[in-house]
């Protein structure tokens, strides 16, 4: 296929690129933006989960040709229409809106958004048609414009009064060497020379952090001074060859989105430089515009670049430790000339020695010999942690040098901010856990392999003593089987010995064996139709002692060690693994979804979707674009109301109900109101058991007393019995006495069953829901096994280690199966730092995969678990419980294509049959349209009869182990754990799993990987039969939906409606639960139980507006 020839603009295109509000989903805009660089743009990317005020304002700001977005979590036509609304009230219509979101856009909302004023959404039939390339080309020529035209020439009042259009204007006249350019240079240079403006200059390596460092300065800033103004600038390099750059600081400052900050981004222009030739004249207009404190941070410089010196009044140098040896020191210029020098990211390994290095260079440059080193202006931080101790001592001295060169400052009376308690996620000696592990299963394949070649030593021995009759000759043979039975061991001879015996005991009728002391009895075989005995599980027939062992040592029986083919030896009869995924509107409409899917079924199994406002820690509100995602793609849940009226119905402490909840950023809220839900339900039950329902009744018709009650909107579904709303807008605790109360709630958090998802080193990597700061929401998880492990909770899973969403990032199998162990056993080592022990939280740990049609799919549960069975073992010294991995299959979204939507439930019968015949632990089956809807009952009804069918009718299916004795099957699984031992090591290369993260080399391998999948598809070079191949008449265009299902406004305004009223209810308790939370982060208790303690009378939008405040921000990557 030619390669599309690639747009040259006549103009500097500038571009700001994002997703959308509340979505993660950012590997097509970071395709994108990538495209779009190489075409020769300007891109100031912004990441995901961006509001339309900040992209906005941040367009105005970057005087902007063009914004980019990809919106893939609905609510899209309110947003767009909002964002087009927005700049037309800024004067700003100019700006092009470009945006696309594979088929969740539908063709008559795309025409509806261009007659509305939208330049271009891009569809998945434009991309098939265009190409992406084609497609970037389109964008960028519809962007190619001079944005320095008379239209809008800046005045000298709007710059002094710090319009931030006039300012942004007037940067981008002397950064395009425009004409205009003179009119307004001796009126700005004029203005400059009366400013009071300070400027602080920023400069460093690559890969600093300086851009962090920058916005927690910023932040402390606006927190301390209520009236002050900043102006930023940052620099980053241009490529030589194609003039497109990268402008990316943006994505890592929280901070900057405050009115009293103004931001731009530069590119050099010119690759061998660290500041724009522009650059003086860009502060002569934030000189002009009289901030009072403006930032300038350079891009990555080399050990003899000072360029920035120049240009600031104060200069800080921020670098790492990694510095090398010391001498490298004497080479670094700005070492000479910095005024403070920042040594960033000092929670690494020696960078206490690298600190006392640079402090002692420092003293020899500047001749302070007389001074201590401790009084050098150096300065260990790690800027990555919110309030870091080390930032908070560096920004207290740079107040005092600000209050004797700075104006504005002249009158402060800095104090000193108390740090939050620093802690080390993984101990600096535990670093090297993942190539332990990697080695420590090599070592056993390799013991494996001598032990298997002396035990068939000992097995041909034994079969030749049946060929002589000199007992001279027969002495000798025992002899030598005496002295290699010594070698080999008496627990390898005893495993060989009850081989014949277990297989036996498959050949028996029946198989017996004990869970938790209880005695299972199973049957053996299975009567086909035909009246074949049909063998549920199907022992090997060997009798090579090598043979045997090497299987006994590496494969086993289902339900034995390392579990390879199972962590059971029979499977239920009576649960089916079936849980499928539902969300959608109200907590009324998921309700009668839930009710829905569990009609007829003996356990109940309900997997909960959340909409993007909830997974993103907010409340609905009016707002447009949070107002069009409400109820979209998954179901609203704000309060504690929200999750007793979406489980209402089932008892959720009956040990046949297990609720999954795929929740991250906000788990340990979500978490706190569905135990709740639980608890007030059991509350309820004896409630009405003792016929207390007058006395409460009172107690209820008091607490609402001028106060309206919460209410189910609607009918109850078929099968509803009315358990769980009852208790409508109060807590069991405020109607039942506390040694009551406190009975029933150890009682039911002892009984309840489920699993919440909570991941957040998968969200950092692969799908963006962290909302926290990393190390903030590390600890909420640890907490809340904490909890768990005080509470006694055992069937409940605290966190679910999420390999799925990776593999929808972009992931292969491989890739997908080696980061989610590596985030598994990350969790283990942080845990145990914490002082938890491995058979107390281990088996509170489960996992989460996607199953495509990949070979390397057919093996992914086997070698998940003889992994992780061998490590918990070997390396942890865990029990039996601990070695069991148990994890939940979800079928490929994104084999899921718009084009021939009928073909996809072919491919989700593949992946389900190797989930099945994988024996997870359970499955969930896509519906074929989701591709371009939320699912209707039509296709659900499909989805789950896949699995019925497979588990019902399919013959082979009655058998549990059938992958096992195949050559096949038996190569992958060896080739795939290899390849995962082999990404271990690649791991640990980077500083293990929180210093890969660091630098990003997760994020960029599954972007590499997604990049290379969707160039395969595009091609044609990998067959979609539907899509790129066997097309239809038509051509397979995408397929419009016959039903569309999204939120009505009647369920988004009452959504509105009760959240408000919620919080109008709890008003009066809002201070109380904030200083419980504020205590407990002061003392560093435990935070999970602070949330279950506000959580029954705070919002899930006010509880998340509180730990912003108190633990900090998700920080953005790449």
């Amino acid at each position: 296929m030619s390669q599309d020839k690639i747009y040259n603009p006549k103009h500097k295109v500038r571009i700001v690129t994002a997703a959308s509000l509340f979505d993660g989903h950012d590997a097509s805009i970071n395709i994108m933006r990538r495209i779009l660089q190489s075409t020769g743009c300007e891109v100031i990317h912004l990441g995901h989960d961006r509001s339309v005020e900040e992209i906005v304002n941040c367009a105005i700001q970057e005087d902007v040709n063009a914004i980019a977005i990809t919106s893939y979590q609905g609510g899209h036509m309110e947003y767009f229409k909002y964002m087009y609304d927005l700049l037309k009230k800024e004067n700003a219509s100019h700006i092009k809106i470009f945006g696309g979101g594979g088929g969740t856009i539908l063709p008559e909302e795309i025409e509806e958004l261009h007659k509305y004023g939208i330049s271009k959404i891009y569809h998945p039939d434009d991309g098939r048609v265009m190409g992406l390339q084609g497609m970037i080309n389109d964008l960028v020529s519809k962007s190619d414009f001079t944005i320095c035209s008379q239209e809008f020439l800046p005045k000298n009042k709007e710059i002094r009064n710090k319009n931030k259009k006039a300012i942004s204007r007037a940067i981008s006249i002397f950064e395009n060497n425009s004409k205009i350019a003179p009119k307004i240079n001796k009126d700005i240079s004029s203005l400059a020379k009366k400013s009071d403006s300070f400027v602080l200059g920023v400069t460093g390596t690559g890969g600093a952090g300086k851009s962090s460092f920058v916005d927690e300065l910023i932040r402390r800033f606006l927190q301390d001074f209520s009236s002050i103004s900043i102006g930023v600038v940052c620099v980053d390099p241009s490529k030589k060859k194609t003039g497109g750059a990268l402008l990316g600081d943006r994505i890592r400052m929280n901070s900057i989105a405050d009115s009293r900050v103004y931001m731009r981004s530069m590119a050099t222009r010119k690759s061998n430089r660290s500041l724009s030739k522009s650059i003086f004249d860009t502060l002569l207009v934030m000189k002009a515009a009289n901030f009072d404190i403006i930032i300038l941070e350079t891009s990555g410089i080399g050990q003899s670049d000072i360029e920035i010196v120049d240009y600031s009044d104060l200069s800080l140098y921020v670098m790492t430790p990694e510095f090398g040896a010391p001498t490298q020191l004497e080479k670094i210029d700005m070492l000479d000339f910095a005024d403070f020098v920042i040594l960033n990211k000092s929670d690494k390994i020696g960078s206490l020695d690298a600190l006392r290095d640079v402090q002692k260079q420092y003293q020899r440059n500047k001749k302070l010999f007389d001074l201590p080193l401790e009084k050098m202006p150096v300065f260990g931080t790690i800027s990555s942690q919110f309030n870091d101790g080390g930032v908070n001592g560096f920004y207290f001295e740079l107040l005092k040098k600000l209050k004797l060169r700075a104006k504005y400052f002249f009158q402060s009376s800095p104090v000193l901010i108390k740090a939050s308690k620093s802690s080390t996620l993984i101990p600096p000696q535990r670093i090297r856990y993942l190539s332990e592990i990697s080695e420590m299963i090599r070592d056993l394949d390799s013991e494996i392999t001598a032990q298997s070649e002396l035990a068939e030593l000992i097995f041909s021995l034994n079969n030749s003593l049946a060929l002589f009759k000199d007992e001279n000759i027969r002495l000798e043979i025992q002899k030598k089987i005496q002295t290699l039975s010594l070698k080999i061991g008496d627990d390898v001879l005893n495993d060989l010995k009850s081989y014949k015996g277990t297989i036996l005991n498959y050949k028996e009728d029946f198989f017996s064996y004990k869970v938790r002391n209880k005695k299972i009895e199973v049957s053996n075989f299975y009567q086909s139709l035909s009246g074949s005995k049909i063998p549920i599980v199907s022992p090997p027939n060997m009798s090579s002692w090598k043979d045997i062992l090497v299987w006994l040592r590496k494969e086993n029986f289902p339900g034995y060690f390392p579990y390879t083919s199972g962590i059971y030896p029979f499977k239920r009869v009576t649960e089916d693994p079936t849980r499928m995924f539902a969300g959608e509107g109200s907590p009324e409409r998921t309700n009668h979804r839930f009710h829905y899917l569990s009609s007829g079924m003996d356990s109940i199994r309900l997997s909960t979707a959340f909409d993007s406002v909830t997974l993103y820690g907010r409340d609905p509100e009016k707002r447009p674009d949070i107002y069009g995602k409400i109820g979209n793609a998954g179901v609203s849940v704000a309060s504690i109301d929200d999750a007793k009226k979406l489980y209402s119905g089932f008892d959720l402490s009956d040990p046949t109900t297990s609720v999954s909840m795929t929740i991250n950023g906000p788990a340990p809220m979500v978490l706190a109101f569905f135990l709740h839900a639980a608890i007030d339900q059991q509350c309820e039950i004896y409630i009405k058991k003792n016929n207390l329902e007058s006395k409460v009744d009172k107690k209820i018709a008091s607490i609402f007393k001028n106060k309206t009650k919460p209410k189910y909107y609607g009918s109850l579904p078929k099968g509803h019995n009315g358990l769980g709303l009852y208790l409508l807008g109060v807590s069991g605790s405020d109607v039942l006495s506390e040694k009551v109360y406190l009975q029933i709630k150890n009682d039911t958090l002892s009984k309840v069953r489920g699993t919440v998802q909570a991941d957040i080193l998968k969200e950092d990597q692969a799908q963006n829901t962290c909302i926290f700061s990393t190390h903030f929401a590390l600890k909420m998880m640890a907490d809340i096994q904490s909890y768990f492990i005080a509470n006694k909770i055992r069937n409940f899973y605290s966190v679910s280690i999420s390999g799925y969403h990776i593999a929808e990032a972009g992931a292969n199998p491989i890739t997908q199966l080696a980061f989610t162990l590596a985030n598994g056993f990350t969790y283990v080592e942080y845990y145990l730092s914490r002082g938890m022990d491995i058979n107390d939280f281990a088996p509170n740990l489960s996992f989460f995969f996607s199953n495509g049609i990949d070979p390397e799919y057919a093996v992914i549960g086997r070698v998940a678990r003889r992994i992780w069975a061998r490590a918990m073992k070997y390396k942890y010294n865990a029990n039996n419980r601990s070695q069991k991995l148990k994890y939940h299959i979800q079928t490929s979204g994104r084999s899921l294509h718009a084009q021939e939507i009928a073909f996809n439930d072919i491919r989700t019968t593949l992946q389900a049959l190797y989930a099945i015949y994988d024996n997870c632990n359970s499955l969930h089956t896509n519906a074929y349209d989701e591709a371009i809807t939320t699912p209707t009952e039509e296709s659900v009804r499909r989805a789950v009869a896949i699995q019925l069918i497979i588990n019902k009718e399919l013959g082979l299916a009655k058998n549990q182990n059938p992958l096992q004795g195949s050559f096949i099957i038996n190569d992958l699984t060896d080739l795939v754990e290899e390849a995962v031992l082999s990404e271990f090591d690649r791991i640990t290369d980077r500083g293990s799993v929180l210093g890969a993260m660091e630098r990003m080399y997760q994020r960029g391998k599954i972007q590499e990987e997604s990049i290379y999948y969707e160039t395969q598809k595009h091609t044609g070079e990998f067959p979609i039969i539907g899509v790129n191949t066997f097309l239809n008449s038509e051509g397979s265009p995408t397929i419009k939906p016959d039903t569309v299902i999204r939120s009505t406004q009647r369920e988004k305004n009452n959504q509105i409606k009760e959240v408000n009223l919620f919080k109008e209810n709890n008003k009066n308790e809002l201070q109380a639960s904030n200083s419980i939370l504020e205590e407990v982060v002061r003392k560093d208790e435990n935070i999970f139980e602070a949330i279950m303690s506000v959580a029954k009378k705070q919002s899930l939008g006010q509880i998340t507006q509180k730990l912003f405040q108190l633990g900090g921000e998700y920080r953005r990557n790449m």
